[in-house]
Order: structure tokens, then C-alpha cells, then sequence
């Protein structure tokens, strides 16, 4: 495994691996305590009534992206050194079309099944086994796939390259857009579930990860 953390501090193999392990058991942690390991936290999002899935992933995208902007602006990290996948419009499309798919009818991605499974959920080993006959046609169908996967295929991107704007602003942006989705959520969550409620009673009546956060407040 070569990324910049091993570079910049010199890493061993084996300590690259020990690293990478700890950083993957804190990782799961971090999504079980979120509720990530549950799929009707995360099948939640589709239907309005939870949005954790987004504010989780939408708070570590920006933290990230903060994070590496700075350190790329100190010269620690530079973005040249971070290994992008080349930008493929097809095929990515259709893959998140696919995995969005499947997010609905399991409940699950693939982090978060295994996730899943460790906590013992048989649903999460079932989508686990629906990942791995997938993956098993795709090599097998691989050359009838070919001219979708390899289509218009336009090499490293970056968003503030292709909108042809310095990269700060592109963050400032991406910043403002999350507290905008996180106050627009909000709204659509307190709709969805006092719509839900049962008649009489208020829109915490409906657990969700809005009302149970109100709930815990002083």
C-alpha cells in the first residue's frame, strides 16, 4: 500500500498494515455507533424519514476535503500524490444507479454490510453474498461490458478543474451546500414524520434521527 500519510512519515510495510487495520476498526466503529449497522437507519433516507446517512457522509466529504485542502496549501499532502480513479461519466452513472438500487432493496452498501455483519445482522451476510454474485458476473461478463466501462473515459478530474474555478472557493461552496442539505433535511424529516404520527400526537411520536437528537437536548 503506498499512500501520502506512509510517505510523509515514512511508514514500514508492516506498519502500513497495522495502520490500516486500526484506521479500519475505528472506521467501523464509527459507522455502528452512527447506526450505519441497521438497515432501516439507512434505508430510512429514500423514504424522508431519516437523514443520518447524509449528515454522517456529508460531515466526513466536507471535513476531508477541508482537511486536504490545507494540507495540500501547507505542501504536506499535495494533491498530486493522492490516487484519484479516472473519470468514466457512463459507467459511473450506471454503477450509482446500481448501487443506489441496491441501497434501497437491502438496505446496505458495501461498507456498511460488513459493518452490518459483524454486528450479527443475517440480512447484512445475505447482502454480502448478493456482492459477491455480482461481482462474480461482472468478471465473467467482463468483455461484454468493456465498451460501457471504458467509455468517454476523461482521465483524473477534479471538480475545481473542471468548473474551472480555484480550488477554494470550490470548498467554501461545498461547505455552504452541506448546512444548506443539512437545514433542508431537517424540514423534510419534521414533515415526513408529522405526517406520520398517529392522530393526536406530535411528530416525535415517530423516532427519527432529528427527533431523537431534540429528545436528548437539555
Amino acid at each position: 500500500m503506498e499512500g501520502p500519510l506512509s510517505v510523509v512519515l515514512r511508514f514500514s510495510h508492516p506498519v502500513e498494515m497495522i495502520v490500516s487495520v486500526l484506521v479500519g476498526m475505528g472506521f467501523g466503529f464509527a459507522l455502528e455507533r452512527a447506526g450505519f449497522g441497521t438497515a432501516r437507519n439507512l434505508a430510512a433516507v429514500f423514504y424522508g424519514r431519516d437523514f443520518r446517512v447524509l449528515r454522517v457522509m456529508f460531515t466526513a466529504i466536507v471535513t476531508a476535503m477541508v482537511g486536504v485542502y490545507f494540507l495540500d496549501l501547507a505542501g504536506v499532502v499535495p494533491l498530486s500524490t493522492l490516487g484519484i480513479l479516472d473519470t468514466f461519466p457512463a459507467a459511473q452513472a450506471v454503477g450509482g444507479l446500481l448501487v443506489g438500487a441496491g441501497f434501497i432493496v437491502g438496505g446496505y452498501c458495501p461498507g456498511t454490510s460488513l459493518v452490518g455483519a459483524v454486528s450479527g445482522k443475517l440480512d447484512a451476510l445475505l447482502f454480502i453474498g448478493g456482492l459477491l454474485v455480482g461481482t462474480l458476473v461482472y468478471t465473467l461478463g467482463a468483455d461484454t461490458f468493456a465498451p460501457l466501462a471504458d467509455a468517454g473515459g476523461r482521465g483524473r478530474v477534479l471538480l475545481h478543474e473542471w468548473l474551472r474555478l480555484p480550488s477554494g472557493v470550490v470548498v467554501f461552496a461545498v461547505a455552504l451546500l452541506a448546512v444548506g442539505a443539512f437545514w433542508a433535511v431537517g424540514r423534510i424529516e419534521r414533515w415526513v414524520n408529522r405526517r406520520a404520527a398517529p392522530a393526536g400526537q406530535g411528530p416525535q411520536s415517530v423516532p427519527s434521527g432529528a427527533a431523537a437528537a431534540e429528545r436528548r437536548a437539555p
